[in-house]
């Protein structure tokens, strides 16, 4: 779950949703995608399953249609060459071809195909082959390819047509195909066969007008996947071309239903394509549209939902822009402004107007800024009142305030406190040398030791002149006198910009030393003295209080023009 859950957090980490107007942009956003590609999803699967359906209803009714148009022209044919095999003048010429009277047969036959082949334009050359297989007669033209080979001939004797295949005439140069049918006499004896050379060239015209729209073609094959025409083409070089196995093989095996797949090269194209067969021919005719074109329409809806999709989010986008600086620049003063006020700068000014629930925000923050400018005008009056202007300690008067208060405790609860009284040893000489400024910012750095070397509860104020006094609640006198060491120790060390600076400290313990404020502070202030007498830089307790340890009674070093 910690996983997934960084997952979902780091992209909208990313997405800096911070900030009020990113939230609604973003909440816009989202409401008007979702739907939008929800609706654009679900129209799109529709649309493209009934396009795919429309598509494949086309091909399967242009590919039937023309199964049935080769169909029906193989019938045609067949039957008008039926009947020119039907006539009396074959069966009673037929047989007379190699005995007496041969050459006024075969001169009537001639004549006769010469007839039968102006009734029927669709024949190019009638030929006449008797039943040992030899040409009996013919309307003229080359016959070549129009002989059949005895097996078929043989099969004419219990059949009824032969159907020969597709070849380029050279002499037409047309794509040809031979058809024959027997010539029997009234008994049903077999005489022979009436064969007939037919140009496909009706079967183009037929493919042609079938043709799909566009770049849509339909080509005929046989069922050895060598082509024979294409609703664009006809040709010697067309008729040698045979498909790859890859890609008829799902034709065949799915005869009726839609395939796509890719045409070799140059052209590579994808195409949608429908196969059915024609079982008269041995021939299959297919139907082929690329798929770009029979998708266009879908292509151009999808393009469309883009654009509109795209169109929407800017106008929403601009719209959330728009309200979300409605909202949030008013939020952002005020933010802005409640950081200025939690840094201290009670000077912001934020302009009253507006409604809703913003504007009663913003006059409500302003109320209580203003009435925090006058808290923080009585505040630092009484901070002023109770503190030093140069160092920022308690001033004298509110520790004796203090001072007296913590007697009366102590009194009340019978406990201890100490207090200290430090002096800036030969101040005056070191004013004097390094100047007023000098000397003011002495006293300021030894206010921070005393603060630093002291707890919160304690209190630490500028007695007045170089004079520090400190409280140290609930402190013995061995406490106190840690203390006033620590302190000591630490400005003897600090580095001063006029030279080394070192203090002098009496300490007085409550109640030993005085039991009120006065006698405490006398005696703090006695033992300073003291400590100031016997070389200054150390610290002493009040007569009668902590013996004297010789690390405080060490001597200090004296400094040139030092009394």
């Amino acid at each position: 779950m910690t996983d997934w859950g960084e997952r979902i957090a780091r992209p909208l980490r990313a997405l800096h949703l911070d900030s009020i107007r990113n939230k609604i942009l973003a909440l816009a956003v989202l409401a008007t995608v979702i739907p939008t590609l929800a609706t654009t999803v679900v129209s799109y699967g529709r649309n493209r399953r009934a396009l795919s359906e429309k598509v494949d209803q086309e091909l399967r009714g242009t590919s039937s249609e023309t199964a049935r148009a080769l169909d029906q022209w193989l019938d045609e044919r067949l039957d008008d060459l039926r009947v020119s095999a039907s006539s009396y003048i074959l069966s009673e010429n037929v047989g007379r071809t190699g005995g007496n009277g041969a050459d006024r047969a075969v001169t009537r036959l001639h004549d006769y195909l010469t007839s039968a082949r102006e009734r029927f334009p669709s024949f190019e050359t009638l030929l006449i082959i008797d039943a040992t297989g030899h040409a009996a007669a013919s309307s003229g033209g080359r016959t070549g390819a129009m002989s059949l080979p005895l097996e078929r001939l043989n099969a004419l004797r219990t059949g009824d047509a032969h159907v020969g295949e597709p070849y380029w005439d050279l002499g037409l140069t047309k794509a040809a195909i031979v058809l024959a049918v027997p010539i029997r006499q009234a008994d049903g004896r077999f005489l022979g066969a009436l064969s007939a050379k037919i140009n496909l060239r009706s079967i183009a015209d037929t493919l042609a007008r079938l043709a799909p729209a566009g770049a849509g073609e339909i080509y005929v094959m046989t069922d050895q996947a060598r082509l024979i025409l294409t609703s664009r083409a006809s040709s010697a070089e067309l008729m040698r071309t045979k498909l790859s196995t890859a890609t008829t093989q799902p034709l065949f095996d799915k005869e009726g239903a839609t395939v796509t797949y890719a045409l070799p090269p140059p052209d590579g194209r994808d195409v949608v394509a429908i196969l059915r067969r024609v079982p008269q021919l041995r021939w299959a005719a297919v139907v082929q549209v690329p798929r770009e074109e029979a998708f266009a329409d879908l292509a151009r809806l999808r393009n469309v939902t883009i654009l509109m999709l795209i169109v929407l989010l800017v106008g929403v986008g601009l719209a959330a822009y728009g309200l979300g600086v409605l909202i949030a620049r008013p939020l952002e003063r005020l933010s802005s402004a409640a950081a200025r006020m939690t840094s201290g700068d009670l000077s912001v000014e934020l302009p009253a107007g507006g409604s809703g629930e913003v504007g009663y925000l913003t006059r409500a923050f302003a109320h209580l800024v203003s009435r925090l400018r006058e808290r923080e005008g009585q505040t630092e009056l009484e901070r002023l009142s109770i503190t030093d202007a140069l160092t920022g300690l308690y001033n004298r008067r509110h520790l004796m305030g203090t001072l007296a208060n913590e007697v009366q405790r102590s009194r009340r609860l019978r406990r201890t406190f100490s207090v200290l009284m430090a002096d800036v040893d030969h101040f005056k000489s070191y004013n004097d040398t390094n100047g007023h400024l000098g000397g003011d910012a002495a006293l300021v750095k030894v206010a921070e030791i005393l603060r630093k070397a002291t707890r919160g509860v304690d209190s630490v104020a500028r007695y007045g002149g170089e004079e520090f006094l400190v409280m140290l609640l609930e402190a013995p006198l061995t406490t106190a006198a840690i203390v006033g060491e620590r302190i000591r120790a630490r400005v003897a060390s600090e580095p001063f910009e006029g030279g080394k600076v070192t203090v002098s400290i009496g300490i007085a313990e409550y109640p030993s030393h005085g039991d009120t404020p006065e006698e405490l502070i006398a005696s703090a202030d006695a033992a300073m003295y003291r400590a100031k007498s016997q070389g200054r830089d150390r610290v002493i307790a009040a007569s009668g209080g902590l013996p004297q340890e010789p690390a405080m009674e060490k001597k200090p070093r004296r400094r040139k023009g030092e009394t």
